[in-house]
């Protein structure tokens, strides 16, 4: 869900919609007030491939900043150990080893590994946080073809996260792979967990309204700066720049998936990032974007991409089992 389109912040008028974050998502927002009331402090940075955006509504600036620092340091945290750009992130370590030695890693990526697998399962394998060989092969933000159809046939199917061994120990846990083409990706959870770490550190230190949001998934809490729920748009998939539905959140999480922001076009078609593991191709679907509300953002990313493409009947009969606090709220 990683958005590279340059982002403007301004500070808008009452009720002006303006952009808050670069994924799938607007947020309706206030201007800043007198000094003496509660205004919105906001700080963009950049983590996980995209953008990551903290807005703390506060009396007290240089107190918002702080705890501002303490979730970014949230964000930073994650993305160190669970980046898969890098062979140095713990997961960058799994990718290289794994299928030959034991990597041991941390109790946050080991939490994160076993969500993912949870929800591997209950998906049927819809949701397989293990097709890093797939995207590294789809690579669709530098392609202009489709790759090879046999490298494509040996990927597909194969329900890749059932060779994720996971060992626990009390400082974590210990990886292994038993396919040596299991790779791990977790860009359709990793970010929620982030967004949810960033949350905790806010709630930490005592804030109850604001907004964390990384690529489009995202959290708010409490209320906007005039007392009112967050006002969440979402972008249209033809319109990006457009708001096609709007959401009230408070205190909860939304996490959109969608195919046309990060995709190339070849031979008349479009071949976006998000992968099937039953073809190890782009999946097919006849919407666009889909959005999942849930009480946590891990698991509103998770249930963004496992449903991706799903129809709504088995759409619903997934989150119900998997997350019964989720529920799909667009799909356009």
């Amino acid at each position: 869900m990683d958005d590279r389109h340059r982002l403007t912040l301004r500070y808008p008028s009452r009720r002006e919609v303006i952009a808050l974050g670069v994924g799938a998502f607007v947020v309706a927002a206030v201007p800043f007030a007198r000094s003496r009331r509660a205004r919105l402090v906001r700080r963009t940075v950049p983590t996980m491939g995209t953008l990551g955006e903290i807005g703390v509504v506060h009396r007290d600036p240089q107190y918002a900043h702080a705890a501002i620092d303490a979730a970014i340091e949230q964000l930073q945290m994650v993305e160190r150990r669970m980046t898969w750009f890098t062979t140095t992130s713990e997961v960058g370590r799994v990718n290289q080893r794994a299928a030959v030695d034991a990597v041991p890693v941390s109790r946050p990526t080991l939490e994160v590994l076993e969500e993912a697998l949870r929800w591997a399962e209950s998906s049927h394998g819809a949701f397989d946080p293990c097709l890093g060989r797939a995207t590294a092969l789809w690579d669709v933000g530098h392609r202009s073809m489709p790759p090879a159809a046999d490298a494509v046939r040996q990927l597909a199917g194969r329900r890749l996260y059932r060779a994720l061994d996971l060992d626990h120990r009390a400082d974590g846990g210990r990886i292994r792979f038993t396919d040596a083409d299991a790779s791990l990706d977790l860009g359709g959870i990793g970010k929620g967990y982030a967004v949810d770490r960033a949350v905790a550190a806010l709630r930490e230190w005592g804030i109850t309204n604001g907004l964390v949001n990384v690529g489009g998934d995202l959290y708010a809490l409490g209320t906007s700066e005039d007392g009112d729920p967050w006002n969440v748009g979402i972008r249209s998939p033809w319109e990006p720049d457009r708001v096609a539905e709007k959401l009230e959140v408070g205190d909860g999480a939304v996490a959109t998936s969608g195919d046309y922001l990060q995709y190339f076009q070849h031979g008349g078609g479009r071949f976006h990032h998000l992968l099937d593991p039953a073809t190890g191709a782009p999946r097919q679907a006849r919407i666009h974007s889909v959005t999942v509300r849930a009480d946590a953002c891990m698991t509103a990313d998770a249930a963004a991409t496992a449903v991706f493409g799903m129809e709504s009947p088995a759409a619903t009969r997934l989150l119900r089992r998997a997350a019964p606090d989720a529920q799909l709220v667009s799909a356009i």
